[in-house]
């Protein structure tokens, strides 16, 4: 289950660099984008997590998902801020980035582990 969600993630962030060259030149992303890679993020999460509940991946597992659920906060409030009309800083969208490679990393690195 574990490179189940690693790709789920990987096509998510397909979307958040797509979304993130509209950000960085100051303009809104297109919402249907922005819907969409929440959803494959969620369902990224959702798969790691029953992946650690089912022991997959170890310590390192944990970690990712611990990650990347700091990582999901960080895209709760860029979406707060899209859904109200604002473009959002381009600190925070570099800062959820950070902490997506991070854990996904982290990710394919418990995956080659276990």
């Amino acid at each position: 289950m574990l490179k189940y969600a690693l790709l789920v993630f990987f096509v998510g962030a397909l979307g958040g660099l797509f979304m993130a060259t509209f950000v960085l030149r100051g303009k809104l992303a297109p919402w249907v984008v922005s819907l969409l890679h929440a959803l494959l993020g969620a369902s990224g999460l959702i798969l790691l997590f029953l992946a650690v509940l089912n022991a997959e991946g170890g310590m390192l597992a944990m970690v990712a998902l611990g990650v990347l659920v700091v990582t999901a906060l960080f895209g709760f409030y860029l979406a707060t801020m899209h859904l109200h009309q604002r473009v959002a800083l381009k600190k925070v969208v570099l800062t959820h980035a950070g902490f997506a490679v991070t854990g996904v990393t982290t990710l394919i690195i418990a995956i080659l582990m276990s």
